[in-house]
């Protein structure tokens, strides 16, 4: 290996240098305030645990996402988090044990085995909320005003650092999904086929996902030909759009079961609130929405920023996830990555962290290698203590002080660099 190859990060392993590092503090404090005063909990997650715990009850996606180790201690299977949302639902379930709602956030790096996305980080800082015990639609309907207020407040922030006043700078989109859709559709053809392997079924739902109905053309003939779902499938990627869409799915999907005609009806609801709440936020229907949901059981969605292709942050509701750990709880949350937020505020980000630089006040106290002089000492701890930044001149850095700690008359003062 040489001397440059020593330096080299991971692919899609990625740091941040102190400007997007303070960027990045920001925000994450800026979230947490704002889950606070929504009557969030903070917890603090480990990074690695049993993968029994886990990985358990977490479907496909997260396994294949997830680094796994062992431990020398116990000799058990391990693994590091690649979200922190289980980690999250088994403190709910397991180590607090009290019934009744309960409120709890995060905010932590966690591994993926492969970004993604093309760009997206394989280290990401996700923050995030999550809404237990409460299994109504207007718990669902929380969730999503803290996310899109949390975008809000962050997008506020940043313009308002760029000299917007205050005002956000992005039109943000919310797509609304329900996983009982998908369920129900998925239901109906193994019905119509109980024979049809699992990778042809998994063939025909990437299809839909990806709304490409020449493939469907392909691949319905063959695998489901002459069965009554099939015309079904192929008018199913067209369910997306304005709320027209719900009308269309009644129609359409209604014959399905109560449990669709229930899933849409919720989808109308939640729509109608959020558009109150959020006036400027633009409200899309995805109904063949699927791709990582597979621990979702009721309400998806996302949300959106023009010109960002995408997700800012996404979640959904994911009941029974703590049956593994002794308690059969009802759950729903969002999260989103700090980093992919940095991406998404560009310049206006490296702005901030450049005025941000730029204000910092900094005192240059004289270089005591003796230690003789305690007033200089006792002097300098008390401006730390008051919140101010102090370095000694035997110790500047690149950042140049702005203010000089003389002795004047046997006492320490600041005095501005002119």
């Amino acid at each position: 290996m040489t001397s440059v190859d020593r330096w080299m990060l991971p692919e899609g392993v990625n740091e941040l240098l102190p400007e997007r590092a303070a960027v990045a503090e920001q925000i994450r404090r800026n979230i947490l305030d704002l889950f606070n005063s929504w009557g969030y909990q903070l917890v603090v997650p480990p990074l690695i645990e049993f993968t029994d715990s886990l990985l358990i009850g977490m479907g496909k996606d997260i396994e294949t996402q997830s680094f796994r180790l062992t431990d020398q201690i116990s000799g058990k299977s391990m693994a590091v988090r690649a979200d922190i949302t289980p980690q999250t639902a088994r403190i709910d379930a397991h180590s607090l044990k009290i019934e009744g709602v309960r409120r709890l956030c995060y905010a932590g790096s966690v591994l993926h085995t492969r970004p993604k996305t093309l760009m997206a980080s394989r280290c990401p800082m996700q923050v995030g909320a999550e809404l237990y015990g409460a299994p109504s639609i207007s718990a669902d309907i929380e969730v999503i005003s803290l996310l899109l207020e949390t975008l809000q407040v962050i997008d506020g922030a940043f313009a308002s650092a760029n000299g917007s006043a205050g005002k956000g700078l992005c039109k943000l989109t919310l797509d609304l999904g329900h996983v009982s859709i998908y369920n129900a559709v998925r239901e109906a053809i193994q019905q119509a086929v109980p024979t049809l392997d699992q990778d042809d079924l998994a063939l025909i739902f990437d299809a839909i996902q990806r709304k490409s109905l020449p493939d469907l053309k392909c691949l319905l003939p063959n695998l489901l030909a002459g069965h009554a779902i099939t015309e079904t499938l192929y008018q199913l990627p067209n369910l997306c759009g304005g709320a027209e869409v719900l009308g269309q799915a009644k129609e359409l999907l209604g014959s399905l079961g109560q449990g669709v005609v229930d899933a849409i009806d919720q989808l109308t609801q939640v729509a109608e609130v959020v558009a109150q709440r959020f006036t400027e936020v633009e409200i899309y229907f995805d109904l063949a929405e699927i791709r990582g949901y597979e621990y979702h059981t009721g309400l998806v969605f996302a949300a959106y920023a023009d010109g960002h292709g995408l997700a800012l942050a996404n979640g959904g509701r994911y009941d029974n996830i703590g049956k593994v750990f002794g308690s059969e709880r009802s759950a729903t949350g969002f999260n989103t990555d700090i980093k992919a937020l940095i991406d998404f505020l560009g310049s206006r980000a490296i702005v901030a962290g450049q005025q941000a630089s730029a204000a910092r006040e900094i005192i240059a106290a004289p270089s005591d290698c003796s230690g003789a002089q305690a007033s200089l000492w006792q002097a300098v701890s008390q401006l730390r203590s008051a919140g101010q930044v102090v370095i000694f001149n035997g110790e500047e850095g690149t950042e140049k002080p702005t203010s000089l700690l003389v002795q004047k008359s046997g006492d320490w003062v600041v005095e501005k660099i002119k």
